[in-house]
């Protein structure tokens, strides 16, 4: 092992700063915050899901605060083109009256870029990220262009508004390493919730971390161990997402069209280990697969017509198939 135990504490207490400035602008979501800060330590991005007003975007912009990195935030609507996302070449004229392109930097040139709302924009623009939340550059004409570090995209849907929006393509979801179910709140935290943001008294927020002890928190994570059963155990868990795999449990071989793609793995494996570091343990355990399973797993396999008319959720059978996979 190359860390020590100084490095491991150093992570934990860094965390749980990061979450107690969250709290200052963000009432409950304990569970959502803590999971959204482990995908981005594990490097990936995180799409959340919930009904307007939940706080989607309130928690991406007090997330940018806190970490002190560069943070844009593009509304995606229908008639937003892939130049206002990635930037185009624009014409400009020397002193001597001579015509060039220059490249000028689109909003996703940002450590954080908040994708609001990313179902609404059209097929062509939401491909526009896609080079971007996977190889984190950005192609324009002849010329590829490298995107600030750490990068990652937080982008949010709305489950229950579907005139006018776009569907993501499978390629896409894959590219999230979360999907994350916004919760509502509960009687109390509602009245927190207005309490705060109708009076005068919200708290300012505090640095409590910048890129580079980002990008240091993901080197400590990536060595972190993983027994051999263990990481058996993640993949034997992506094997049953496939209906025609032997660790397959019934459910999915009734209600699964296609299954999880090597992508899952690498989601459970990189998003355990900084699971194992925040609760204390030098190496991950069988719950730390268990706990990332379901934000990583929910939007990586995909129902058949059954599964859908029978109202089958997707959380449902990853509880099965946590429950069969030995």
């Amino acid at each position: 092992m190359d860390f020590s135990n100084n490095e491991i504490e150093h992570v934990i207490s860094t965390v749980n700063n990061i979450e107690k400035e969250i709290a200052k602008h963000m009432v409950g979501q304990k569970e959502l915050v803590r999971q959204v800060v482990i995908c981005i330590l594990a490097g990936g991005n995180a799409l959340l899901e919930g009904v307007p007003g939940l706080g989607k975007t309130r928690l991406v912009k007090t997330i940018g605060k806190v970490l002190g990195l560069q943070f844009s935030r593009i509304q995606f609507t229908p008639d937003l083109m892939p130049a206002d996302v990635v930037g185009t070449n624009i014409i400009t004229r020397s002193m001597e009256a001579e015509g060039m392109f220059r490249f000028q930097p689109g909003p996703v040139f940002s450590n954080i870029v908040l994708a609001d709302e990313i179902n609404r924009a059209t097929p062509k623009t939401q491909s526009a990220l896609l080079e971007a939340m996977q190889e984190q550059t950005v192609t324009v004409g002849n010329n590829t262009y490298e995107l600030p570090q750490p990068f990652f995209v937080l982008a949010t849907q709305n489950p229950i508004e579907m005139e006018g929006t776009y569907p993501l393509p499978e390629a896409q979801m894959d590219r999230f390493l979360f999907k994350l179910t916004v919760p509502f709140p509960t009687i109390d935290e509602l009245t927190q919730i207005v309490t705060l943001t109708t009076g005068n008294k919200e708290e300012s927020l505090n640095i409590v971390s910048n890129g580079q002890e980002i990008i240091w928190m993901r080197s400590v994570a990536r060595e972190i161990p993983m027994a051999k059963p263990v990481l058996d155990y993640s993949m034997k868990i992506i094997m049953a997402t496939h209906p025609d795999s032997k660790f397959a449990p019934p459910i999915a071989k009734k209600y699964i069209r296609f299954g999880s793609s090597p992508r899952g793995a690498q989601a459970i494996v990189s998003a355990a280990r900084i699971r194992a570091i925040l609760e204390g343990r030098y190496n991950v355990a069988f719950d730390d697969i268990k706990y990332v399973a379901y934000p990583a797993l929910r939007h990586r396999f995909f129902l058949n017509f059954e599964g859908v008319s029978d109202g089958i959720a997707t959380d449902q059978i990853i509880g099965e198939i946590l429950d069969f996979v030995e």
